[in-house]
Parts: structure tokens; C-alpha cells; sequence
């Protein structure tokens, strides 16, 4: 077993404090035998500079007092130390940067931050390598920060590249952070997350009332949101820190776990996946489609027809059910008679699975499932790529089965503009529904629906809605809560075989998350290309 740590503190604009609430970490750290502690983003200065020119003198160098002194208290403790700052580099470059601190006080390794959130654009220079995957004592660690959690392809190739530890450095106030976006991330690829988040203000305490009342938010909102934490391959929480005051947090993992990829049916979860259909994310992309309907009706409903007729008769504008339905297109086609209700459920087509897509005139397209499942030992053809419907009330993609548990799958619909997307899966873990697909909506901006059955028969649907209120550096509409990103989730409970909710495909235009970010458009190119060609 490993002792790993994540340190939560505040950062200010005295760099003396700020190294002093460094060591204090790593000596906390050290005294609790962690072989190796994260701390956060930004941790030699408050994140906020009167201009690019300020930002770069408020940087650190390699080999400077502050950073010498980090590399000695490793050392002093034979331990790990993984710290996020800015970083003057000698090309003229500034870059956010996390490094690595091997026991011995060496700098193990470096990576700059590939995607920058809002006015880290004006101060920074945008990462253009690929993170390493530093082979350590401890096993293989990959390094990332804050935003380049927030959507999943850095972490996906950290992962694919053999990383079996990540660590992240934040600065974030967002309290999906901890909820959704620093869980999944170990999730969907199986391996342990070590995250550490900042607390205090991330802003300028002096024009923190300004901010706040420009945004339309309480003040303390803008505090980092702290419950740094350390996350187990199958999403499991196995130690937070509360969302406020300076802390520490200390859990025994079992590195060599997360070599372990295969899914309960037997499938490999990265050896799954199918480079060869992925290249259309790494081609530039701008949404080019108009919005669709500021609102329409959808329903999940069990593999039962009466049900289907019912959600029809309603209202409902889409209609979502298990795989593998237990009845046929004709029927279903009948059951949405005289309605303008959809119906998305999927039929097995001699060695391949297809989502289908029914109206009241019948099959109006199919999808077939893209990646394999040794769920299904029939499927052996697969789909080449991810279609999309264009109807009344907005664009809409068919997400088959396990195809569900693949980030690529809903990131190519994002490219193709979709609105919504209606998964017919059978979730096998419990991450799919609780973290995987409201991951799927908040980082590309989509409106999911999803019906199926869990490994023990019990029916289990959810509408992921997008939220109006988004983008950030804007007033926001409704009470702030610190929620970002996440979607507004209704799920099915126990017992229940049908489930209403309202989707927003007009907001799927909104991509932009703070000015100058935006979570489609800015995918990064490094692990992208790498990803496109198999040779990760």
C-alpha cells in the first residue's frame, strides 16, 4: 500500500506567506507518512494580475528561492511533492505549470497547463506538450490542473498512456469540482485520483465586492471551494476534506489497481476503444448549427409499450427505453400513433446493435453501436460514426449500449453539434449514472436522456437537463450556488418505471464556460492527436 496526501490552503500575493502554507503542508503531510502529497494550483500567487506583464514578474523560475526551498523539504522528508504555480519560462513563455518533486528533492518532471479557464488566457501561455507519464517509486504518476479536469481528454491520455496516479492541482470555487468533475476523472479511466483544491479567496479580497455584485453573487462564492480528496478507480470518495479552512487529507491506496481495466461482463475499458473513429475531435470545430427549442418534453419509460403510449399521449417530445426492447419497430411505430412523439429504444440487426429511432411514421434512422462489449458475444459489426438527426425541436444523437461509458462517443456528438442525446444502455457500474453521463452533458453541453437496466433487473432512467445559467463572467440568472457546469438531474427511484423532465436544446449553443474557454472548441491538441491515431 502507498499513504498518499492532498493539502487544501489559501493563497494570497505574498509569495513568503504562501511558501510558508507550502512547507506547512508537506510537513503535515510528512508527519502523517504520505510518500507523496498534491497541493493546490496557483500556489505562489493569487491568480489575478493587473496585466500579462505583472502576471510574469509574480512568476516563478526554476531553481529560485521559493521553489529550492520546496525541493529541500522533500528532500528533508523523502517524499513526493506535486505543486501547481506559474512559471516564467527563458523562451519568454509564462505558462501555469505543475511540477513533480521526486524524495530526493530532483524535479521528476513538468507539465504545463494545456487549457486555460477565462482571464488565465490574458496572464498565461497555453501548455502545447503533452502531460507526462513520470514512472516513480510509487508507480506512474500524470499530472493535470484544475480545467484540464473539467472535460476528459487530458486525463483520458494520461491514461491510455499508463498512468496509474493523477494528480490535480486546483483553483477553483466550483463545487461540481469536487461532486462530478474530480471523481469521474478516475472513474472512466480506473485509476486513483489525488486532488487538491485552494480555499480563502481566489480574488483580490479589496475588489471582491465589486466582483461579486458585477456577477451577481455572494462574495464568499468566490472563495475556493476546498474538499480536496482522493478518489478510488471505481469513483469512490475515500477521503475529503471540508469545503472550507486549510486541511489535510491521507488515504493507503493500492497503486497496482488501477492496472486493472476490465469491466464486470468482462471488457477491457481502454482496450475497447476505436482510435480510428475518434479523428473527427481532433479537426478544428466551431458550432455551426442554429439553436434548437428553448424547451421540449422527455420521458424514460421500462421496456413496456403501455408505457410508451402513455408518455405519447402526454406530450412527451422524446421518448427513451432500454436496449433491446422486448418489442418491435411496428409496435413501437403504432404505439406513438397520431402524436409527435419520438422513440428511441434499439433491436439487435444480425452481428450488430441498433439504435433506432421511431415516429409515429415510422423508423426515421438507425445508430449502430461503435465500440465492442463482451456483454454482447453476437456484436461483432460495428458503426463508423456518430450520426445526427435533425428534428423538429433540435439535433438529436442515438447513443447504443456500452457505447455509454465511452467519453469519445458523446465528444463526437458535441462536434456534430448535437442538442441532445438519447442513450438505450444497460449501466453495469454504479459511476455511469451517477457520475459518467452528467459528465457527458456538463462537459459538452448536452441535453442527455437515458433508460436502461442495472446488472440487477431494476429499471434505471435519468434526464441530464442543461441549466440557463452557465457562463461564467456573466450575471447569473438564478441563486448561485457554485455549481458550474453540472446538469439539472432527474433519476428514476426505486421502483419507478417511468420518469418526466424538461430539456433546454437551445442551451447546447452556449459552449462557453468563462470568456475564452470553451469546453468544445478548446479541446486540447496534444492528447487529441495521440488519441486519433492509436499510438498513445
Amino acid at each position: 500500500m502507498t499513504r498518499v496526501a492532498a493539502a487544501q490552503f489559501a493563497a494570497g500575493t505574498d509569495a513568503a506567506v504562501n511558501l510558508d502554507a507550502c512547507l506547512r503542508a508537506i510537513d503535515a503531510a510528512a508527519g502523517a507518512e504520505a510518500e507523496l502529497v498534491v497541493l493546490p494550483e496557483f500556489c505562489n500567487h493569487l491568480s489575478w494580475y493587473a496585466d500579462r506583464a505583472h502576471a510574469r514578474r509574480a512568476a516563478l523560475r526554476l531553481g529560485d528561492d521559493f521553489l529550492t526551498a520546496v525541493a529541500e523539504r522533500a528532500a528533508r522528508h523523502g517524499i513526493h511533492v506535486k505543486i501547481g504555480i506559474s512559471l516564467a519560462r527563458p523562451d519568454g513563455r509564462t505558462t501555469a505549470t505543475s511540477l513533480l518533486y521526486g524524495p530526493d528533492g530532483a524535479l521528476l518532471g513538468e507539465a504545463d497547463k494545456q487549457i486555460l479557464m477565462g482571464a488565465e488566457n490574458d496572464y498565461f501561455d497555453r501548455g502545447t506538450s503533452e502531460s507526462p507519464v513520470i514512472a516513480t517509486a510509487l508507480g506512474r504518476i500524470g499530472m493535470y490542473a484544475c480545467m484540464e479536469g473539467v472535460i476528459s481528454e487530458v486525463t483520458r491520455s494520461l491514461a491510455v498512456r499508463g498512468a496509474q496516479i493523477l494528480v490535480n492541482s486546483l483553483n477553483s470555487f466550483a463545487v461540481d469540482e469536487a461532486s462530478l468533475h474530480v471523481p469521474v476523472r478516475a472513474a472512466e479511466n480506473k485509476v486513483w485520483v489525488v486532488a487538491a483544491n485552494k480555499v480563502g479567496p481566489l480574488l483580490p479580497e479589496d475588489q471582491l465586492p465589486q466582483i461579486a455584485e458585477r456577477l451577481g453573487v455572494p462574495a464568499d462564492r468566490l472563495h475556493g471551494a476546498g474538499e480536496s480528496q482522493i478518489v478510488a478507480p471505481d469513483g469512490t470518495v475515500v477521503a475529503i476534506a471540508p469545503p472550507t479552512g486549510e486541511a489535510l487529507v491521507v488515504a493507503d491506496i493500492n497503486v497496482t489497481s488501477a492496472d486493472d481495466k476490465i469491466r464486470p461482463d468482462g471488457t477491457d475499458l481502454l482496450g475497447a476503444r476505436r482510435p480510428e473513429i475518434y479523428r473527427p475531435l481532433a479537426e478544428p470545430s466551431a458550432r455551426a448549427a442554429g439553436p434548437g427549442a428553448a424547451t421540449i418534453s422527455a420521458a424514460v419509460v421500462a421496456a413496456e409499450l403501455p408505457l410508451v403510449r402513455e408518455a405519447a399521449a402526454a406530450g412527451a417530445d422524446l421518448i427513451v427505453a432500454p436496449e433491446l426492447a422486448d418489442f418491435t419497430v411496428e409496435q413501437a411505430r403504432a404505439a406513438l400513433a397520431g402524436t409527435s412523439a419520438y422513440l428511441v429504444f434499439s433491436v439487435r440487426d444480425g452481428a450488430s446493435h441498433h439504435g433506432v429511432l421511431v415516429g409515429a411514421d415510422g423508423v426515421l434512422g438507425r445508430q449502430p453501436q461503435l465500440h465492442p462489449t463482451r456483454r454482447h458475444p453476437w456484436l461483432t459489426e460495428f458503426g463508423a460514426r456518430q450520426t445526427i438527426f435533425e428534428l423538429p425541436w433540435g439535433r438529436l444523437a442515438l447513443v447504443v449500449g456500452d457505447d455509454a461509458v465511452f467519453p469519445e462517443t458523446f465528444r463526437l456528438a458535441a462536434v456534430a453539434d448535437a442538442d441532445v442525446v438519447a442513450v438505450t444502455h444497460t449501466p453495469s457500474e454504479p459511476w455511469e449514472l451517477t457520475l459518467g453521463l452528467a459528465e457527458r452533458a456538463a462537459e459538452n453541453r448536452l441535453n442527455v436522456v437515458a433508460a436502461g437496466y442495472d446488472g440487477d433487473g431494476e429499471f434505471r432512467g435519468a434526464c441530464y437537463a442543461l441549466s440557463p445559467d452557465f457562463t461564467l463572467w456573466t450575471r447569473w440568472q438564478g441563486p448561485f450556488t457554485g455549481v458550474i457546469s453540472h446538469p439539472v438531474v432527474s433519476a428514476t427511484v426505486a421502483g419507478s418505471i417511468s420518469l418526466r423532465a424538461v430539456l433546454r436544446p437551445a442551451q447546447a449553443v452556449n459552449r462557453d464556460v468563462s470568456r475564452g474557454t470553451n469546453l468544445v472548441d478548446g479541446r486540447p491538441r496534444g492528447p487529441l492527436a495521440a488519441a486519433t491515431s492509436g499510438m498513445e
